[in-house]
């Protein structure tokens, strides 16, 4: 590279400072780059995110690559593989990573109908016998490149409930994703041929475009009441894919990291929150130095255990002056975190053992005040449909709650 282009290069990135948050610093701790000049589509509620998704994966010409924990042979798993076997009929390349617990209901018979129509389909941490231990790890990541152009991530999985068709239910669990569009999706497409290559059968062969994408500001317009939010761009993106010991180490540093430079607000939405000790008097240390820390976690949750070991910890944060949130209505399962609204990180990981500890978790950080500001009033509207829980309330709750949580927060590491 020219001395001249590295030279401004590194002034630019020196330059991208929001408010406390420094872009250099962050790359500095996730050992890993911002990709700038992307335009990033927030996608939340309904069915409209899988329209979406089902759409882009139509409009592929040269591969497709998955990566999920869940994918189910239901109605919604179903009409994406119907839509990947004509893809790979049409001579696209079609790849799909899948989680062998996550997906462990899903019969062998889906998997080979999909090989059979010339779809590569690998699974990722299988049982062995020889090493049951290694069953705990899972591949909870949840990831689509399109043609290395277009990628998406967030929180959704490939299943009925969370695009509204379960249990007669209009409207899917409650959940928050992301579509990349630019040089980002090219760093993400590393992440999932890196997955592959451990787990996949046989090599990687797309052809990913060779230069990265020039993408222009969108014309704003009010944003819709739910559904996609008006694409952003061009930001800057950086991908928080941990798939080792290492990785998440990595990942713990950059929350802690986030949560000590906030100096207005931290606005966290998560679907399981179990967590560490240091994380809860981290977050308390927050509010103490007067940042504005809200919690929006689920009130009707899959995971019961999972709540009640979290619980074990409200009282603490209550005393602290964090506000607790019980989303009602659906299950919450969104997993975004807005720091000073100008640092946001959007994806699969929860603030939990399993996620910051076990997990492969994928998510991308976003340093942009137009971006954060998107999140921001998506976790307002949330909380227009939240229960406020109030340390006097929670005091009085009953006796049978207490003894869960005490049972449950003894399994907190393995929840």
């Amino acid at each position: 590279m020219p001395r001249t282009l590295f030279v401004i290069i590194e002034m630019m990135r020196n330059y991208m400072v929001k408010d406390g948050f420094i872009g250099c610093d962050i790359e500095y701790i996730y050992r890993d780059r911002f990709a700038p000049g992307n335009r990033v589509e927030l996608i939340w509620k309904g069915p409209e995110a899988f329209n979406r998704i089902f759409g882009a994966v139509r409009d592929a010409r040269s591969f497709i690559c998955l990566e999920f924990y869940i994918f189910r042979n239901d109605d919604t798993g179903r009409e994406l593989a119907e839509i990947l076997k004509e893809k790979a009929r049409q001579g696209v390349a079609v790849y799909i990573l899948y989680d062998h617990f996550g997906s462990i209901g899903t019969p062998r018979s889906f998997w080979r109908e999909l090989a059979g129509a010339g779809v590569r389909v690998g699974a990722s941490y299988v049982f062995k016998f020889y090493a049951p231990f290694k069953y705990a790890h899972r591949d909870h990541r949840k990831l689509i490149i399109i043609d290395g152009k277009e990628a998406f991530t967030g929180g959704l999985n490939i299943a009925n409930e969370y695009r509204g068709f379960h249990l007669r239910q209009k409207k899917g669990w409650r959940d928050t994703g992301v579509f990349i569009k630019g040089p980002a999706a090219l760093a993400l497409f590393g992440k999932f041929r890196k997955s592959w290559r451990l787990w996949g059968k046989g090599p990687l062969d797309p052809d990913p475009p060779g230069e990265a994408l020039h993408i222009e500001s969108p014309a704003q317009g009010p944003p819709p009441a739910e559904g996609p939010l008006p694409a952003e761009g061009p930001l800057p993106v950086i991908p928080i894919f941990a798939g080792s010991g290492r990785g998440r180490r990595r990942l713990r540093r950059l929350l802690y990291y986030s949560i000590n430079h906030a100096r207005k607000s931290i606005l966290l939405t998560t679907a399981y929150f179990c967590p560490s000790r240091r994380m809860v008097e981290t977050l308390a240390a927050a509010a103490a130095r007067g940042v504005d820390v809200k919690l929006l976690l689920q009130g009707h949750t899959d995971v019961p255990m999972a709540k009640y070991a979290g619980m074990m910890y409200y009282d603490r944060l209550l005393r602290a002056g964090i506000e607790i949130y019980h989303y009602l209505g659906q299950v919450l399962h969104a997993k975004t975190y807005v720091f000073d609204q100008v640092w946001s990180i959007v994806g699969s990981a929860n603030l939990d053992f399993q996620s910051l500890r076990w997990n492969d978790e994928g998510n991308v950080g976003i340093l942009d005040e137009g971006f954060a500001g998107m999140l921001r009033d998506v976790f307002m509207e949330d909380l227009s449909n939240a229960d406020r829980v109030s340390l006097e309330k929670w005091r009085q709750r009953p006796l049978g709650d207490k003894i869960k949580e005490r049972v449950f927060s003894f399994m907190r590491r393995r929840l």
